[in-house]
């Protein structure tokens, strides 16, 4: 938890040097750097290749209802 804080702090800090090292914007700086660390570390959890898909979790074309079958026989 203490790398992940330092991690911000560190983002923080060159976010608040890119910005011209303004005063009053340190709650802005913090959470944009939380919302990229966090993001970049979630986003790095999720991601799933396609080819590692199970297949049944791929999209296939919707099965038709007993009630479709009926109607286009009809």
């Amino acid at each position: 938890m203490q790398h992940l804080e330092q991690s911000i702090r560190e983002r923080a800090y060159h976010l608040w040097t890119e910005g011209g090292r303004q005063d009053g914007q340190a709650d802005a700086h913090w959470l944009a750097a939380q919302r990229e660390i966090l993001g970049a570390l979630l986003g790095s959890i999720g991601r799933v290749k396609v080819s590692e898909q199970h297949p049944a979790e791929r999209s296939e074309k919707p099965k038709k209802t007993k009630a479709a079958r009926r109607k286009r026989a009809a």
